[in-house]
């Protein structure tokens, strides 16, 4: 414990470059505003789902419990008629970006310490700094940029969409190589 301790400024300026690194992404150059589409119908959709009163939470369209039901007719008909979606639905009120930053930021500093306990139990501190910042962002990369990549395959999300958040997963990746082949201790 005491040596990952060691690597507490690479782990903490990580996190802060990453999350400076996403505010440029989302709100300087904002080139996932066109990943989410707008219903012709808005407000009718909206007044169709506040009148099911759904509780928070996620939601498919059609529904089914399992493949069997999957396989009906009445089933497969709603599958052709379509939509086919899949609704995360939030708690009612103005948003609010202050919980989703702070998670954000320690889901960044989480995925750091874990990359960094990785670097360290392969290479040991005085391991070479290049080797461990590789080992690092590559962790990195799968856990920023692989979520969007099975939400692709089994969501339907769209590939152009995934392939945005994917870079961006480089990005934070290259980031954490980089801040940790700088501060890896010598």
């Amino acid at each position: 414990m005491s040596e990952v301790l060691q690597l507490w400024l690479p782990i903490l300026a990580t996190a802060i470059l990453i999350f400076v690194a996403s505010h440029l992404i989302h709100i300087v150059f904002k080139w996932h505003n066109s990943d989410y589409k707008k219903f012709a119908n808005e407000d009718a959709v909206r007044d169709a789902i506040r009148a099911g009163s759904p509780a928070p939470g996620q939601y498919v369209l059609p529904h089914c419990l399992d493949m069997k039901e999957m396989q009906g007719e009445a089933m497969m008909k709603k599958y052709v008629d379509g939509p086919i979606a899949f609704v995360t639905v939030r708690k009612s009120g103005p948003p609010t970006m202050s919980a989703a930053l702070t998670f954000w930021f320690l889901f960044s500093l989480v995925i750091a310490a874990i990359a960094a306990c990785l670097a360290l139990s392969a290479y040991g501190l005085k391991g070479d700094a290049h080797d461990a910042g590789h080992l690092v962002g590559m962790i990195s990369l799968l856990a920023y940029g692989g979520g969007s990549v099975l939400q692709g395959i089994w969501m339907g999300k769209p590939w152009a969409s995934v392939a945005k958040e994917v870079f961006d997963g480089v990005i934070y990746a290259t980031i954490s190589a980089l801040s940790f082949m700088w501060l890896w201790p010598h």
